[in-house]
């Protein structure tokens, strides 16, 4: 082995003279700001390799050293060196340490085998700070045991957020104490596939979602929940009917799309239903932030609804759709007096005319860039994600009917040439650019290892658009240090795509 296959990309490597031999022997030495810290357990013995699984033995002449480093410029910055006799990790905090663990991990999964990996010297920090992964746990209900793996997965690759969307037209997956009937009704659909009566759903108990939050704290992943409001409420209506505007009735919904019905914007027990939904967020998610949705809201309900149609003239609206904008402005501020900062999907940038947004909601463009120019434009923090640039993983990797997923194509190589900074930016707009993140939506994704199979390595190829510096990148390193990650991946027992990149 010559060569070092770390995805993502890392700053700066320089492959040196000699090997590390791993050992019996070798042993960690850290610096007491390090000690106890979990990832020095067991997240590296997933390594399976003998160097990480022997215990401190004084006389041994092979160490690994974690050591803290105030010179190292940025919380998840990192240098590594790796010599004939020892591994040495500096970070100025636990965040970069992470990283670079996580680096020699990479290292030794990709030896596949190998008793010995190169000496080298690599000094990385990331391009971007917001470097996401969002999973839809509504139209599919995954296992707490696959999202735990999913969340260490995207830490290897120096994922830092995990955006879990909780709520949607086919299923409500967060308990709120005071609203049991959306967990109780909201959490259970027909099963479209079956003709036997079969009913599918679940939710994430406060247990489940402590212990996920608690899992993904020790990997250094933020885990942002994401509810979304007024539309994409057919769970919510389901079991609360008086919150719609024609009253019902009403279903979770067992078919995938955008539907008529969303919540009565007439109807001030919304707000009530909102403070409780918050409470219960910010008592299970320590996260800074929370998203709203507020993407793919039909009017024609407001349009028709004497209660919605009384709230526009007592604002004096032009047009229904310039209540959502006015929706959106109380959730920014419920969240801010919380404590929490709302991040809304690009639609929240519509009917703005009469209730601007507050400034300090983060729009997260999807549709294209054209949300992202348009916010930061306005002077908003944005979140690149757009479909149409290789972001959306529910597509189908390869265009060929005998491949899984929907909609659209989404390539190896468009994933890898996702750039979160449009080339229209000014200075000022591309400062207002927090990263950005991949999606896995899953109408057609029901089962983990297909979802597995979609995210990666496409995932792999998102991690380093938002963490190499752009002027290391290049889609034919890429495609050289995929084979050695392939392995990697096999060894994590990942069901992946083995495709053409193009």
């Amino acid at each position: 082995m010559n060569c070092i296959h770390i995805i993502p990309q890392p700053a700066s490597v320089s492959v040196n003279e000699g090997f590390y031999t791993c050992g019996d022997s070798s042993t960690r030495v850290w610096q007491p700001e390090f000690e106890g810290d979990s990832l020095f357990s067991a997240e590296i013995r997933t390594v399976n390799t003998q160097a990480f699984l022997s215990v401190k033995e004084p006389e041994t002449t092979q160490k690994i050293h974690c050591l803290q480093d105030p010179a190292i410029e940025g919380t998840e910055a990192y240098d590594l060196d790796i010599e004939t006799n020892a591994i040495t990790i500096r970070a100025s905090s636990r965040e970069g340490m992470y990283h670079g663990m996580q680096s020699v991990r990479q290292i030794f999964l990709a030896a596949a085998g190998s008793t010995e990996v190169p000496c080298v010297h690599i000094s990385d920090r990331p391009r971007f700070a917001w470097r996401g992964c969002m999973l839809d746990t509504s139209r599919h209900f995954y296992s707490v045991a696959f999202i735990k793996k999913l969340i260490d997965l995207a830490s290897l690759h120096h994922l830092n957020v995990f955006h879990w969307h909780l709520t949607d037209d086919q299923g409500w997956r967060l308990p709120v104490d005071r609203y049991p009937g959306l967990t109780e009704i909201g959490a259970l659909r027909d099963e479209r596939r079956s003709s036997w009566g079969k009913t599918i759903g679940g939710f994430y108990s406060n247990e489940d979602i402590r212990e996920i939050v608690a899992f993904a704290g020790e990997r250094h992943v933020q885990v942002v929940p994401e509810v979304d409001l007024p539309g994409h409420a057919s769970a919510i209506l389901a079991a609360y009917p008086e919150l719609g505007c024609t009253g019902g009735p009403y279903h979770v919904e067992d078919r995938f799309g955008i539907f008529e019905d969303v919540l009565c914007a007439g109807n001030n027990d919304i707000f009530t239903l909102f403070d409780a939904i918050f409470d219960s967020l910010v008592e299970l998610f320590p996260s800074q932030y929370v998203h709203i949705g507020g993407d793919e809201v039909k009017f024609s309900r407001w349009e028709a609804c004497p209660k919605c149609r009384a709230r526009m003239q007592e604002l004096s609206l032009d047009a229904p759709q310039q209540l959502q904008s006015w929706i959106t402005g109380h959730l920014v501020v419920m969240l801010r007096e919380r404590g929490r900062t709302a991040i809304g999907w690009d639609e929240v940038l519509e009917g703005t005319e009469k209730f601007p947004l507050p400034q300090d909601l983060i729009v997260m463009s999807w549709r294209g860039r054209e949300g992202g120019l348009e916010a930061s434009a306005k002077g908003h923090r944005v979140i690149m994600t757009p479909m149409t640039d290789g972001c959306y993983l529910n597509f189908k990797p390869l265009d060929n009917d005998e491949e899984p997923g929907h909609l659209e194509v989404c390539t190896i190589k468009q994933s890898y040439n996702m750039e979160p900074v449009p080339a229209e930016m000014s200075p000022e707009q591309e400062a207002l650019v927090l990263g950005g993140q991949c999606n896995l939506w899953s109408e057609v994704i029901y089962a983990s290892r297909i979802a597995e199979y979609m995210l990666f390595p496409r995932l792999c190829a998102i991690a380093e658009a938002l963490w190499t510096p752009k002027d290391q990148r290049g889609i034919a390193s890429f495609a050289a240090r995929l084979p050695a990650h392939r392995v990697l991946l096999d060894r994590l027992d990942v069901c992946q795509y083995r495709g053409p990149l193009e």
